[in-house]
């Protein structure tokens, strides 16, 4: 039995092959899990409860309702892409939600998950917008809009985003050392599990005078990559790629 975490899906209908790959998960990997835990981004975007339960997202919300009710734990924490996923989608999938910074004991060890857009406090224009629209009077008001107004704003959103990205250095998209240190140190934490970055690795540093580790998912673009977890092992494992 392990914990399995995984993040950065970007669920969409318009690559099916990955959707398909993530059923396969659940059913092959998932199914089997102690618990599993999602790190946001797991859907390409999200523009309220009431549009992702009606839609071409529903295969993928059914089979995460199997997978509860299967008593396995599935825990949610939202992304930069889906951050309005609400209680309405938790209760009708059995997941539970959680706060965007969580720490969690696996196997003994305190683990401070995130999804790790904070993090990247060197991209100023990023950070002004998600400052923007985590603030819950601009959550009130683009959920007060109609669906086909706010998946309008959502692909205007994204094509920004890919244009922002576009010009922008790898650097200043990654994250900031000093922000994961501070953040480490708020939560009394020397290991820390965040995606986002789409840059997978386990880096390993100097936490005042202690060795700290930061492991960063891998995205889900080509091929599947869950974060498995065992008492005293971290293994970041590939899958489905040709």
């Amino acid at each position: 039995m392990a914990t399995l975490i995984i993040s950065d899906l970007h669920l969409s209908p318009e690559r099916p092959h990955i959707v398909q790959l993530f059923f396969k998960f659940l059913e092959e990997q998932a199914a089997q899990a102690e618990a599993l835990y999602i790190l946001g981004d797991f859907f390409e975007f999200w523009i309220g409860d009431d549009a992702g339960l009606s839609t071409d997202f529903q295969p993928v919300n059914d089979a995460l309702k199997q997978l509860t009710a299967a008593g396995i734990p599935v825990y949610f924490m939202g992304g930069n892409r889906d951050f309005l996923v609400g209680q309405a989608w938790a209760d009708y999938t059995g997941v539970k939600r959680l706060p965007e910074e969580y720490v969690i004991d696996l196997y003994g060890e305190r683990v401070l998950l995130l999804h790790g857009d904070s993090l990247t406090t060197d991209d100023v224009e990023q950070q002004a917008f998600r400052n923007m629209v985590m603030n819950p009077d601009w959550q009130a008001m683009f959920l007060g809009k109609s669906i086909p107004e706010r998946l309008e704003m959502a692909q205007q959103a994204r094509m920004e985003s890919q244009k922002h990205q576009s010009g922008m250095k790898e650097e200043i998209m990654d994250v900031n050392q000093n922000a994961v240190e501070d953040v480490m140190r708020k939560h009394g934490v020397s290991k820390m599990i965040h995606g986002h970055t789409h840059r997978p690795d386990m880096h390993d540093f100097l936490l005042d005078g202690d060795m700290a580790e930061r492991i960063v998912l891998a995205d889900w673009y080509e091929k599947g990559n869950v974060l498995r977890v065992r008492k005293d092992r971290f293994e970041l494992n590939y899958f489905g790629g040709d």
